[in-house]
């Protein structure tokens, strides 16, 4: 009987311990892919042994040597480099020299995690994956995996149609065989059309009062939008501007699913007035091996690689048939109006998405506020300097709190520094 419960005993706590193993590396692995995605999916493709700018790592830990040789390559490939590691100068050799970016700022536990993810079996793609083997995501047709309101207008009309052209019949045959039973005559029968005449013919004073009505509503809209035409700009300031881009980038697809940071392809948005517009060789980082997408595979790439002067099955550029893109700007400003991005990212730390809408869930980029001056100001007024821990405002800081010592309730908001000031916004 001790022998039974204590075999129970051991196999039971290996159960337990075996489960908690198991939730435990999930759990790594699942912090490891966030980890890769943010600081490695760039350059390398988790589970496919494809080339994108730096090698395709599946099968990886079968290659290298054995020991914590990831780990110190991950964490610091210069240093391993200049070691005189014989295997790590190989690969270094056999990547053109290219260096790969030093992760020293990561700590032993986010390197194992990301390690386990790389370990875990390929994820299951969700919809339709990339034949490539690239980053797994998926983009529904309509980009919101919902239906298409016209397409629920056109059926709702459709099942309307139906149903009154059934209660037209049946009321028909009623009245028919009421008018038999009565020993009348039977209705003549008419169209859909003669019938609405004749209800209207029947009903003109409510048909009256609802076409004034309708006349004044599409007076007020005219009105309306004769209106707007005076308060912005132009046309492409208005909210809700979605031009047509010269390739279907997907800002959800690139910034929300593989999490890719606006600053990797807008690289001057914190040093510049511009966020700047991503060149080519920007997008070629990654679509050198991607060469097929989740929702429109090759056709919207091969754009890329017409850009580039790229043929990707000779992996070879040709300079002479190179065919820049014209990207359309969506969120545009008057050419009298000052606005500096390094300014707001930087020292206002001011989240993009304040501007330009949550463009992690944006299949196509739009523009979601109205960027007019009056909002400019609304912003100003309510938003508070971000001063502490912040070493541009630190002389700043230190005098206003000697001004309004003892004044706890003061609140300072861009405003107060001069948000409000003509000559700050325009020449």
């Amino acid at each position: 009987m001790k022998n039974n419960i204590s075999q129970i005993s051991v196999k039971t706590l290996l159960a337990v311990v075996f489960t908690v193993f198991a939730i435990s590396s999930k759990i790594q692995a699942q912090d490891g892919e966030k980890l890769f995605k943010q600081n490695c999916a760039v350059c390398h493709y988790s589970h496919t042994d494809q080339k994108s700018t730096g090698p395709g790592l599946k099968g990886v830990f079968d290659r290298v040597p054995k020991g914590d040789w990831i780990n110190r390559w991950i964490r610091n490939n210069e240093k391993l480099i200049k070691s005189g590691d014989a295997y790590a100068n190989k690969i270094y050799a056999e990547n053109g020299k290219a260096a790969m970016t030093v992760f020293e700022d990561l700590d032993e536990k986010q390197v194992e995690s990301i390690i386990a993810f790389i370990k875990a079996p390929a994820p299951v793609p969700v919809g339709v994956a990339s034949s490539s083997g690239g980053p797994e995501s998926s983009e529904t047709a309509n980009g919101n995996g919902g239906i298409e309101p016209l397409y629920l207008i056109l059926g709702f009309i459709v099942i309307l149609a139906i149903l009154i052209g059934s209660l037209r019949s049946v009321r028909a045959s009623l009245q028919n065989a009421s008018n038999r039973a009565e020993g009348k005559a039977e209705n003549p029968e008419m169209t859909f059309g003669q019938e609405v005449k004749g209800w209207i013919s029947g009903h003109r004073r409510l048909v009256g009062v609802f076409s004034i009505i309708i006349v004044f509503i599409g007076m007020k809209s005219c009105w309306d939008a004769c209106y707007n035409i005076g308060v912005y700009y132009d046309y492409k300031t208005q909210k809700g501007y979605k031009p047509e881009q010269p390739i279907k980038f997907s800002h959800k697809l690139h910034a929300g699913d593989n999490e890719i940071a606006c600053q990797y392809c807008h690289s001057t948005v914190e040093k510049s007035r511009h966020a700047g517009i991503p060149t080519v060789n920007i997008c070629m980082n990654c679509h050198k091996g991607i060469q097929s997408g989740p929702q429109y595979k090759e056709k919207e790439i091969s754009k890329i690689y017409a850009a580039a002067g790229f043929d990707p099955k000779a992996g070879t550029y040709d300079d002479s048939k190179q065919n820049p893109l014209k990207w359309i700007k969506v969120h545009n400003l008057p050419d009298h109006v000052y606005f500096n991005h390094s300014q707001h990212v930087v020292v206002g730390k001011v989240e993009c998405a304040t501007c330009h809408g949550n463009l992690k869930e944006m299949t196509v980029a739009e523009q979601k506020v109205p960027l007019t001056m009056k909002w400019c100001i609304e912003c100003h007024r309510k938003t508070e300097v971000s001063m502490q821990g912040n070493a541009y405002y630190d002389r700043l800081h230190k005098a206003l709190k000697e001004k309004y010592a003892g004044q706890y309730d003061v609140k300072f908001t861009v405003d107060k520094i001069g948000g409000l000031e003509c000559t700050k916004c325009h020449y």
